[in-house]
């Protein structure tokens, strides 16, 4: 019992040393990933835990041997680590809120500056359970179908209870990560969903083809044909087709850069090449935006080789594919706002990957584009409830509000007095954080 809690007490300092400077070299990224992962999201339930195990092996007298000794300062040691990484997450408030000050200068638009500006109080009773993930008073329609390929085809709609068909509520598209060969629609993006959900928008998660079955651009081609079901049938679910939004964390997040970038591009519309696919925002989380490696970054050549094996199946050498798959080599001056997140901690995408998007979107876009990057923060970061999940949440809500309130007050009669042609948004001059 006392080497049980001695190892359990190594194992939880390992984890706190490793979520606040987690391991880089590629061979460990994917379990420096889930250890840093669980850990920073959990701190608190996990300083709880460590707490009381050290309390009952005290109780217990078991911390008088060498053995219990050395577990007790462990212990000690995961437990200030944690507190730690649990500060980090209470500071992402005031990263997200610091980002989202430069949409309060909207000219035109003072109910979009109001939206930016509306602050949520922290939602504990959330916290405390992070796994909950449904909300009261929302619905979900399950396995709608959008296209020809089966499950891989079917969609699922999230509305408040009182949404009602015609009600012209703005739509947010959620897209699953998972390396473009795992996952599907019900697992991630569910505290988005159902948080916007329940403030009156209309959510809808689809799932699409995976490879290695499926080969690129299949996946693409599935979220742009479920995104023309969107136009097409949302208002029979209360949804406002005029005003989609999309985000997705992940290879969700690249999918989601891939579509606001890609917008109506026939070589990706195969059989539906008129149907409109243009997104009004995107919110692309930890997304990976750079395919092709074009910086050269060591620890992307694997992911590179693997997607020539399994995702392309094309050669490395054929660096028009990989660029074609790349949203860092697709910005263009129609960008719609973007608003970028990435965890500084990130071992399966480097941060440096959203820097170098940012800057060129920056440099490109015509409208706005934030960025957040979250400190001590890992891959994954929104997928259960959590200190840092709920602050990033309330400010992707907040910005959503923005961009929908700017783009009515864009599509509203203007005065004949000059002031029409004003832009009521400009290119984001945001430093880095």
């Amino acid at each position: 019992m006392r080497v049980g809690y001695l190892a359990r007490s190594a194992i939880g300092a390992g984890a706190a040393a490793n979520a606040l400077r987690p391991l880089s070299a590629s061979v460990a990224a994917l379990p420096a990933f889930f250890s840093g992962w669980l850990t920073s999201e959990l701190a608190p339930q996990l300083i709880a835990a460590h707490a009381a195990d050290s309390a009952w092996q005290i109780a217990r007298g078991r911390t008088r041997t060498r053995a219990g000794r050395a577990g007790l300062v462990l212990s000690a040691g995961a437990i200030a680590g944690l507190a730690m990484t649990t500060r980090r997450a209470l500071g992402a408030r005031a990263v997200v809120d610091d980002v989202l000050k430069e949409l309060t200068d909207a000219i035109d638009a003072p109910d979009a500056t109001h939206a930016a500006a509306a602050v949520v109080p922290r939602p504990w009773r959330q916290i405390a359970r992070p796994f909950r993930l449904r909300r009261v008073g929302v619905r979900r329609t399950a396995g709608v179908s959008y296209g020809p390929a089966g499950f891989r085809n079917r969609l699922d709609v999230y509305a408040a209870a009182d949404v009602t068909p015609g009600d012209r509520r703005p739509v947010l598209v959620q897209i699953h990560g998972g390396a473009w060969v795992a996952g599907r629609k019900d697992q991630q993006g569910l505290p988005t969903m159902f948080e916007r959900a329940a403030a009156g928008w209309v959510c809808v998660a689809p799932n699409y083809r995976l490879s290695p079955r499926a080969t690129w651009p299949d996946q693409l081609v599935d979220v742009k044909r479920a995104l023309a079901w969107v136009r097409e049938h949302i208002d029979d679910f209360g949804g406002d087709p005029g005003f989609v939004a999309v985000t997705g964390g992940s290879a969700g997040g690249h999918l989601a850069a891939m579509v606001a970038l890609t917008a109506n591009d026939p070589a990706y519309q195969p059989g539906f090449e008129q149907a409109d696919t243009t997104v009004q925002a995107c919110v692309p989380h930890y997304g990976v935006y750079d395919l092709a490696n074009t910086a050269g970054d060591k620890r992307a050549r694997v992911r590179t080789h693997f997607l020539s094996r399994a995702v392309l199946k094309r050669p490395v050498s054929d660096t028009d594919a990989f660029e074609a798959a790349s949203p860092l080599c697709l910005v263009d001056a129609d960008a719609p706002p973007f608003f970028i997140l990435h965890g500084s901690n990130d071992t399966l995408v480097p941060v440096a990957e959203a820097r170098r998007f940012v800057a060129r979107l920056r440099a490109t876009s015509r409208q706005r584009v934030l960025y957040a990057e979250l400190p001590g923060t890992q891959h994954a970061y929104d997928v259960f409830h959590s200190i840092r999940s709920t602050a990033v949440i309330a400010a992707v809500g907040r910005f959503l509000d923005w961009a929908h309130a700017d783009a009515t007050a864009r599509q509203s009669p203007r005065p004949s007095d000059g002031t029409a042609d004003r832009q009521s948004v400009a290119p984001g001059s945001l430093t880095a954080l």
